[in-house]
């Protein structure tokens, strides 16, 4: 793998900065992070000065790149300007031909196709609500979106039209369009094509401005379904605001590093090279909309879109296309650094590489920064309930604080709690609440759980947490998740972390097994890396030498293949409870 020069060690002199007078200066006034008091329902909130109002403008400011390349998807290329051409006459179409109004829902259903993105900022700018939803979902699960959100109209590929065909009638939708496929299904589905015209010819457009209803920065812009791993999800109703401040936020993470350092911010430069974002996760997730999609347009920058998650297809991308920035979630990561094709590409274009989505190993933070010397790795923790990134961790503090998810963005203050919703001193673990101006309004068309998940303005995140006395946020485990043998809080995090250190062994998973007793014993799943080799006995072994004796797994169900996920790439642990519990009765009966 070519590689760039080193990045120099921290010396003693680090930090240059506290991290009180690093806020301080980045939130000054006149500087990028500046912050003001505004009431935002109900409740007065820390807001970003330089947010912008609206994502109408983030369209226009797409628009004002012109031929500046965009997106590339499996070979095609589109320019910015092809790329809003379509967007806006989409928008008329929606507009003049379907009566799409301001606070209307759209339906977004698809892979990660361009025209995802022309879909999005055609509903975004003419004020409809655009709702994605889970491409990996089932034709019930997709028409549930639909119902649930009462979209007025849908625009899904080939594949979601065909698990949506037996529920379409049902949808009471006023509009159905189709992306890349043909209607074998009865549907009634307009192609795309048939309204804004075939993708070679977005460029001969006309460039007309879309009607534009006049948004205000609070009203409602999207409904992301959450990607629970039980249930029905709930739509979180994001508003302008909400998706713009994340905008800013995923920024500071660098900045603090640089001021920390006892450096100045650079300078922006408009004869800088343009820059190449790679997006593997999906645009229906938090991630790859807020954090990636809305951020490159506001940036002039690229997007390269993966079809499917391959770590070697992802590998050839960044080398082919000298993608300077990415991100993913842990499990991803792992398998980037455990490729057989690591060592073969050129690598030396990334200069950036966010991850989170889960809970991160501190091995796999100091793995890293060994195979990238070259630049700090970061990482964000966040939530749809949030907009995606309310607290960060990156460079030097990271390196120092492997097993910590970072401090808060300036906007965004957290606390742990007990049951009771009560504050907890500095050190003890609870419940984290976080609140700021990223949080959305509450959950749509459901008053009962946003009035379990909200209060005055905090969202209950259901992680369990600790805050240290500098402000350095600690996951233990999500509170569902957390067992508790003989009364003892056992938290899995922990023992993952463990696991994963160990050189045989690439993710881990810890969940309960239950016991007449005790009440809940340890169990464990591992995915062991390629080539890689180690029995049950000889990782209990190791476990035991480094945890107390009542977090040691009675039981570890050693794979190779990779564990099942949701779509947002988080371990469906019920899937693997369940798989665990038929190894461990299978076993238990044999004996």
């Amino acid at each position: 793998m070519e590689q760039r020069p080193a990045v120099a060690p921290a010396g003693p002199e680090w930090p240059a900065v506290s991290l009180d007078e690093t806020y301080r200066i980045l939130t000054a006034p006149g500087a990028p992070f500046e912050t003001r008091e505004e009431e935002i329902r109900g409740v007065r909130l820390r807001t970003y000065v330089a947010a912008l109002n609206d994502l109408r403008q983030v369209f226009d400011l797409g628009r004002s790149w012109g031929d500046r390349e965009f997106i590339i998807y499996e070979g095609e290329r589109q320019t910015y300007a092809a790329h809003f051409r379509a967007a806006g006459q989409l928008g008329r179409v929606l507009h003049d031909r379907l009566g799409v109004r301001k606070g209307d829902r759209l339906v977004v259903a698809m892979r990660n196709l361009p025209e995802w993105s022309i879909a999005f900022w055609a509903g975004i700018s003419i004020g409809a609500v655009v709702t994605p939803l889970n491409a990996w979902g089932l034709g019930d699960e997709l028409a549930y979106g639909i119902t649930n959100s009462g979209a007025r109209v849908a625009i899904v590929d080939g594949d979601r039209l065909q698990r949506l065909a037996p529920f379409v009638a049902d949808c009471a939708l006023d509009g159905l369009i189709s992306v890349r496929t043909t209607d074998d299904h009865g549907t009634g589905a307009i192609p795309l094509d048939d309204l804004i015209g075939p993708r070679e010819g977005y460029a001969d457009l006309p460039d007309v401005p879309m009607p534009d209803p006049g948004h205000h920065t609070d009203d409602p812009a999207t409904i992301l379904y959450t990607s629970g791993t039980t249930g029905r999800p709930k739509g979180a109703l994001g508003t302008h605001r909400n998706v713009l401040t994340n905008v800013i936020s995923i920024a500071f993470n660098n900045a603090r590093a640089t001021i920390r350092r006892g450096d100045a911010l650079p300078a922006p430069d408009p004869e800088a090279p343009q820059r190449v974002n790679l997006l593997p996760v999906p645009l229906f997730h938090v991630t790859g909309t807020n954090s990636m999609l809305i951020p490159t347009v506001m940036a002039g920058a690229k997007l390269v879109l993966m079809h499917k998650w391959n770590p070697e297809r992802f590998l050839e991308l960044v080398e082919a296309e000298r993608v300077n920035s990415t991100t993913g979630v842990p499990a991803m990561v792992w398998q980037v650094l455990e490729s057989p094709d690591f060592a073969r590409r050129d690598l030396s274009s990334l200069d950036s590489y966010g991850y989170g989505g889960a809970a991160i190993a501190p091995e796999l933070t100091l793995k890293f920064a060994e195979l990238f010397p070259w630049f700090k790795p970061g990482q964000g923790y966040g939530a749809t309930e949030t907009s995606s990134v309310s607290i960060g961790n990156s460079a030097e503090d990271y390196l120092r604080h492997p097993d910590s998810v970072g401090l808060p963005v300036p906007v965004c203050d957290v606390k742990v709690v007990d049951a009771n919703g009560r504050e907890l001193p500095r050190g003890e673990a609870g419940e984290l609440w976080i609140r700021g101006p990223n949080v959305v309004a509450g959950y749509w068309n459901n008053p009962d759980a946003t009035a379990q998940c909200f209060t005055d303005g905090w969202y209950h995140t259901g992680d369990i947490c600790r805050i240290d006395d500098e402000g350095f946020v600690y996951l233990l485990d999500r509170a569902k998740d957390m067992l508790i043998r003989g009364g003892e809080n056992v938290y899995c995090v922990e023992i993952e972390d463990v696991l994963v250190a160990h050189p045989a062994v690439m993710d881990a998973a810890v969940v309960g097994l239950p016991h007449r007793i005790l009440g809940e014993e340890v169990g464990a799943l591992v995915q062991l890396r390629p080539g890689a080799s180690a029995t049950e006995a000889e990782l209990i072994a190791y476990a035991a030498g480094l945890l107390a004796p009542f977090k040691v797994p009675v039981r570890i169900a050693v794979r190779s293949e990779e564990f099942p996920r949701n779509a947002s790439g988080k371990t469906l642990k019920p899937v693997l409870r369940e798989q665990l519990l038929a190894e461990h009765q299978r076993a238990s009966d044999a004996a």
